[in-house]
């Protein structure tokens, strides 16, 4: 029919113009960091130099803030709101499952920018009066805790990504959970099972790229978050092994610095910092998609 033909030329052109929209992202960025890159070349990822006024630019401190803030992220917020699904699907009675839902998703819909004010005024104290010396004092022979207790810095903007990202990780892994036919969670009971053990077998180990999945998502989102991060993790372009000192993350100085860029090659420089982390953000989504087929042909065999 006609009206079928239409309804399917529709989904046909959105779906073109989604791939048209990330190919045209993709070009501008390049176009735009072309002048830094015919310059530095593959150094640009692997410099440590970040300094304006003499022209030197490297991505390899905000590569390294990016990565390492997301990846605490998401080991912090993993096991919660694994934990917070299985709750809510298993464990939790019907009266109380929607209210903390309701709860656990209306984290999603604060705005970041409220998330950094809680930062600066709660959560950085917190790091800087109780977890500074707590960490510093019983492991402070180790590379990761050693260091002025500032407050803001790589541990302070992982907590707040963690506190983020959870919202995203619950409510996926709670539809996975959900999935997971009632039949399968009888069987492992009636063999005897108890409550951790039908867990154990029946729900989680049938949701382990459901799992992932999700954990992708939150990292994802973590990778790209900018006003939060900006306004808790200190914007200093160094790389330490030290959680506590402060550091940056190619969202954060592309939001600190795009409005007062020093002439062109500082402009090229930002632009070429937002091609890497669509690069890296694209890179952990293929890389993650493969895996979860790799789990999946696994678990069906």
């Amino acid at each position: 029919m006609r009206s079928d033909r239409v309804f399917n030329l529709i989904l046909r052109s959105l779906a073109v113009a989604i791939i048209a929209g990330f190919l045209g992202l993709t070009w501008f960025l390049w176009k735009s960091a072309l002048p830094t890159l015919k310059v530095a070349g593959a150094g640009f990822v692997w410099s440590q130099a970040w300094d304006p006024v003499a022209n030197e630019f490297g991505a390899l401190p905000f590569l390294w803030g990016t990565v390492v803030s997301s990846l605490l992220a998401l080991c912090f917020s993993a096991p919660v709101s694994i934990g917070a699904a299985l709750f809510l699907t298993d464990i939790a009675s019907k009266k109380i499952r929607s209210p903390i839902a309701f709860l656990i998703e209306m984290l999603a819909a604060i705005p970041s920018v409220v998330y950094g004010i809680w930062g600066i005024f709660v959560l950085a104290p917190f790091v800087r009066e109780y977890i500074h010396p707590m960490l510093n004092g019983h492991l402070g022979f180790l590379p990761f805790f050693v260091g002025p207790p500032f407050g803001l810095g790589m541990l302070t903007a992982a907590m707040v990504l963690a506190v983020m990202i959870t919202p995203t990780i619950t409510s996926v892994c709670r539809e996975v959970f959900r999935s997971v036919p009632d039949p399968l969670r009888e069987a492992a009971i009636g063999l005897g099972a108890t409550r951790w053990e039908t867990i154990r077998l029946a729900v989680l180990k049938t949701s382990i790229s459901g799992i992932f999945a999700a954990m992708v998502l939150g990292l994802g989102r973590a990778l790209g978050e900018t006003m939060a991060v900006t306004m808790v993790i200190g914007n200093r372009p160094e790389i330490s092994l030290s959680l506590f000192k402060p550091a940056a993350t190619m969202a954060s100085v592309i939001a600190n610095e795009y409005a007062e860029a020093q002439g062109d090659s500082h402009m090229s420089a930002l632009a070429a910092i937002g091609l890497v982390l669509l690069l890296v953000s694209s890179i952990v989504n293929i890389a993650a998609r493969w895996i979860i087929k790799r789990t999946e042909s696994k678990t069906h065999v």
